[in-house]
Parts: C-alpha cells; structure tokens; sequence
C-alpha cells in the first residue's frame, strides 16, 4: 500500500519553475492501488526529480513517489534481458549489469534517473546514430491506470498505450515495472578519443566521418565563440573497449565532490562563462588524444560532482535543447543563427553540448529526437532578459521545423508547443484523466486550473 510523505520538498533540478505539490505518496509495492485524490487536483509520478523544467512537477497536485520500486524482476545472462520495477536507477542496472557482461542499451548525461522516468521521457544519448531512443530496447512494460486497470503494454499487447506511454512524460498512468534488452560489452571501459574543432563545419565534417566507426560520438561547445570560430569545441567519440583493450585493474575513483551550497547569483555571468569556455578548450594543446576511460567520466562527466545544479544559485537554471532537421541543409543554418543569438546576448552556457540524431524514427508518440542537429544549453535564470533569449531561440526552431524537447522545458509557450508537437491531439486521448503535471497545464493554456 502506499504511504504518505508529507515532510519533504520535490522540486525539479533546474530549480525552476517552483511549486507546492500536497502530501507526496510513496508507492511500496507494484502490486498496490493508486492513492486517493481529492476532486480538484491531479496525480503524477516523481522518480529522482531529474527532469530540468516542470514535467516532473504537479503545482497544487499529488506526487507518486516511485523509488521504493526498486527491485529487479528477473534477468537472463544469455540474452541480456532485464524486468526491473521502475523506480530503479540507472546507477543500480549498471552496477548490476557491468559485472556481468552488459551496459545500458541507451543513456542520458546522468546514471541518477529512475528506469521508469527514463521511458517516460523516451531519453536518448550518444549512440543515438546506431541504437536510437530507449524505447527501441524496451519489450515490454506494466501501466496501472487510475481506473485501477493494468495494462500489459507492447508492440503487440496495447500498442497504442505502449507508444502513447513512451515520452507521454508520466501522463498516462503509472508503470510499475518495465523489461529491456541490455547491451553485451567486454569490459567497463570506453576507447575514447577527443578531438579539437575550429568551428561548426569541423564538427559537421567529423561527425560525418564518425558515425560509421564509433558508436558514441557527442561534442562540446564552445557557445560565446565568434565569426569563423562559432562552435568550435572538444568532440567526443567512442567505442566500448574489448578485453584486451582494458586495463588490467580499475583505478578510476567514483567522486564523492559536492557543490555545499548555493553560489551567488553574480558567480555566473558572461565574463565567468566566457573564461571558464576558452580555458575549457585550450585545456588540450594537441589537436587529438586517444584513451582508455572507464565508462562513468565518459558517459556521466557531471555526476562526479553531486548537486552541481547549486552552481547556478536559489533561481536556478533553464535548460533549453532543440533538434533542427538536416533537410535542405536546414540543420545546419539554424545551429548556426542560435549560436549566433546566443553570443549577441552575451547570456552563454558553460554546458553547451552539440550532437546529430541519426535517421532511426523514434517510436514515441511524444518523443524528442528525429534525424537532424541537436543543441542543448544551460543558463542562469536571469527572468525576463533570457525568457526573451529563450523565445527567440524557439522562434528559430519553429521556422525549419525542429523542436524543443518538452522533458527539459520550463518556459515554452502553448503556441510553440502546439507547433513543436503537432501530434498532441493523437496523445491527449491516451491521457489518464486523473494524471497531469505543471508543464502540461502550462502548455495546454491551463496554468490556473
């Protein structure tokens, strides 16, 4: 059965926007009901909390705490296929999984995200030109409606629910469990290698190059660069590295740094982040290294120091992230004026990460990624100076057709929204009608209500 937790405070971890959701309840077991609600609010689960804007956020709702799901189900060493409750990270599959030969089949930036909330977001990472989305490797799940219904959902048993519930970012109900195929590896480390650009067509040029022999290919940016040098940075690409490849004994040391406390407003601005991003990309003097890193800074450079987000002080921080399509080569031009933008306004992000969406459809009916460019960034909340910025930069991606993804969004208007996922009608039938969020009200025009 599920119990109450009423002394603590859920916040996404931008920090931003803020809200005051009623006594949270945790759910105990995958077997138990929904809690009861009252008749004016609303019900939505809440993993880790690592969503950046207000999709993990229910103002004046309730919370279904999901991290006492924490069991693993079943798993088969020969085919790699794990059922775990959805409120198992990604840090406990990997420590289970690494010693036995497999590795998550798709991963964000962070290992600190639920299994459930994962799906739920449709999340994508650095191989996305081979393996795609999450939900490629997903066969099968469990949805708990609030009707008290559950729901064995996968391509072939209520696939509607199946591709609606995929990136449908917790609105369809609650998925208790959920099995996927684990990816079979040699060794915990990655080849690595990281190469310095000039500007965007040498990361056009390389990533090119890449996509056939790597696996894993992402660069960071340098977003306050000018002229010829606008997006130059360190472009990253990898492969999972063989037995022999692997050193003898592991000595990476997990990082126990954290971030104490909240840094001051002004420790942010665009004198800091232009010094911080210029000795970032001096920081390799040759134009390419090549080694052998265990898979934990490769994949999750920012988990190594807990709390980070406070870096960014009490108003928190916006994540913005667009895919722009390639067609026409309109791509191309488009991270080119958002750059452009960015630089004019001086309100830059040291986390500028850039990186191409291969051709593989995503399957989620609300789902982010399609073939082109994606850009994600960070920024100080500075209030109305960049919620401008952060409306022009939309205004771009409307133009050629891209889309802001909707799992780091805190801001975007219901008009963007309506244009960046034109199949929101389709979706909001598969809506469990006593689950909502903040974002959803916001951008259905129903922050009020």
């Amino acid at each position: 059965m599920p119990r109450t937790d009423e002394n603590s405070h859920y916040q996404s971890w931008g920090r931003f926007p803020k809200a005051e959701q009623q006594s949270p309840v945790r759910m105990t077991s995958r077997e138990g009901i929904l809690p009861p609600r009252s008749s004016d609010s609303k019900l939505l689960a809440y993993g880790m909390g690592r969503s950046y804007g207000d999709s993990c956020l229910n103002n004046h709702g309730h919370l279904i705490l999901t991290r006492d799901l924490d069991h693993f189900i079943s798993f088969d060493e020969t085919s790699g296929i794990l059922r775990a409750e959805a409120g198992v990270t990604l840090e406990e599959i990997l420590n289970f999984s690494v010693p036995r030969g497999f590795f998550l089949p798709v991963t964000p930036g962070t290992k600190f995200v639920t299994l459930g909330g994962a799906m739920a977001n449709d999340v994508h990472g650095k191989n996305h030109h081979v393996d795609g989305n999450i939900s490629h490797h997903v066969i099968s799940f469990e949805l708990v409606r609030s009707t008290g219904e559950r729901l064995l959902c996968s391509k072939d048993s209520n696939p509607d629910y199946f591709y609606a519930t995929i990136g449908g970012l917790g609105l369809t109900g609650l998925i208790t469990w959920i099995e996927l195929k684990l990816k079979p590896v040699d060794s915990p480390f990655i080849a690595q290698e990281v190469i310095k650009t000039s500007g965007l067509n040498d990361f056009f040029a390389l990533t090119k190059a890449s996509d056939k022999d790597f696996m894993y290919t992402v660069s960071w940016i340098d977003c306050l660069a000018k002229g010829s040098s606008i997006g130059r940075g360190l472009f990253i690409r990898g492969n999972h590295a063989t037995a022999s490849q692997a050193p003898a004994k592991n000595k990476t040391k997990i990082s126990k740094k954290s971030v104490p406390m909240d840094l001051p407003s002004f420790a942010l601005n665009g004198l800091t982040v232009k010094i911080f991003n210029a000795l970032y990309y001096n920081k390799q003097l040759s134009r390419k290294t090549s080694n052998i890193v265990h898979y934990d800074p490769f994949f999750y450079p920012l988990d190594a120091v807990h709390h980070w987000n406070r870096i960014y002080g009490k108003r928190g921080f916006l994540q913005w992230q667009c895919v722009v399509p390639f067609a026409g080569g309109a791509g191309e031009s488009a991270i080119k004026e958002i750059l452009e933008e960015i630089s004019r306004a001086g309100q830059g992000s040291f986390l500028a990460v850039l990186k191409t969406f291969g051709e593989i459809p995503s399957l989620g009916m609300m789902s982010f990624p399609k073939h082109g460019v994606t850009l994600a960034l960070d920024f100080p909340n500075q209030g109305p100076k960049l919620f401008k910025l952060l409306e022009r930069l939309d205004q771009i991606t409307r133009e050629c057709k891209g889309s802001v993804y909707a799992a780091k969004d805190a801001r975007m208007s219901p008009e963007s929204f309506s244009v960046f996922y034109p199949q929101v009608d389709d979706f909001k039938k598969f809506i469990d009608p006593d689950f909502s969020s903040s974002f959803w009200r916001r951008v259905r025009g129903e922050s009020g209500k």
